[in-house]
């Protein structure tokens, strides 16, 4: 039986990616700048793959750098490997990509009117997304153990059959009750039943929602935030702009970090919530304390 030799071991791709971009833009700044690292760091990556390849890529001068031989022999095939390497990578994001990806909430006005006025239905539409609008009958008894208020009630239940992953989706919001409304909270929007009763114990109820969801990770939408007269609002004159997203596999992180950075109460107590739910292991409130990455755009 035939056996193929093993492939030689290539240099490391991230060599290949310094030395293919600095090759393409003219010179090592512009390639720092594209792959978002140091100049140095590519300079070092590029003496990487001279040393591994026995060969100079690039004649140093005073000016800059400029391809040599060598360089310019190999670059083409290089762009071209990069380039069916693009191609694999979009074949595997889109045979990884959801099935259908399902959009549901249970806002206490019309949800009809809530997903039309929003804007969200369009975006649905146009996503080719499926919008759950909740009736009766797509409620069940959900047993939450540990739980205080909400262990055996009516949840929004007929989305989340064989879901895979659940993402929750919220905004940053003042609120006059529980003091902010964001991730944690957000999932109020899932319990059916005379849920309105919980207002009296908010923080227990927000507490107990945490013990609830596990979600696959949060977002918290700060573009915009409603910083007082939550959480419906008086006037455009509540809203500010933040321009900040956090996504997030810990919500009360993601909170903290919405209720000392974009409503701007570093300087206030937390609501009780945090508390009662970081003391269930749900979560770290120290939002600092996390591993964290800042992308910044535009």
């Amino acid at each position: 039986m035939a056996v193929a030799p093993p492939r030689p071991k290539p240099p490391p791709l991230n060599a290949l990616r310094a030395f293919e971009a600095a090759a393409r833009l003219g010179g090592f700044s512009a390639a720092a700048q594209e792959l978002c690292v140091t100049q140095g760091a590519i300079a070092q990556q590029i003496k990487h793959l001279e040393d591994w390849a026995g060969a100079t890529l690039f004649v140093r001068h005073a000016r800059g750098v400029r391809l040599s031989a060598a360089g310019k022999a190999v670059l083409p095939r290089l762009g071209e490997a990069f380039d069916a390497l693009g191609d694999v990578t979009q074949t595997l994001r889109r045979e990884s990509a959801a099935s259908e990806v399902r959009i549901a909430d249970n806002p206490i006005e019309s949800p009809s009117s809530c997903f039309e006025r929003t804007g969200i239905k369009r975006a649905v539409d146009l996503a080719q997304g499926r919008l759950y609008i909740p009736s009766q009958r797509d409620f069940e008894m959900l047993n939450v153990p540990g739980a205080k208020l909400i262990e055996h009630w009516p949840f929004f239940w007929r989305p989340f059959i064989g879901a895979t992953k659940v993402i929750g989706v919220a905004p940053v919001k003042d609120h006059n009750l529980c003091g902010g409304s964001m991730t944690t909270k957000n999932w109020y929007g899932l319990l059916g039943g005379r849920r309105n009763q919980f207002h009296q114990d908010i923080h227990t109820i927000i507490a107990d929602l945490a013990l609830m969801m596990r979600p696959s990770f949060v977002l918290l939408d700060g573009r915009r935030v409603l910083y007082q007269s939550g959480p419906t609002g008086g006037s455009l004159d509540d809203v500010r702009t933040a321009d900040t997203i956090v996504a997030s596999t810990d919500m009360l992180a993601a909170d903290a970090y919405g209720w000392d950075e974009l409503l701007r109460r570093v300087d206030k107590s937390r609501p009780g919530y945090f508390q009662k739910a970081a003391a269930l292991g749900l979560g770290e409130p120290q939002w600092k304390r996390v591993t964290k990455k800042e992308v910044h755009l535009g």
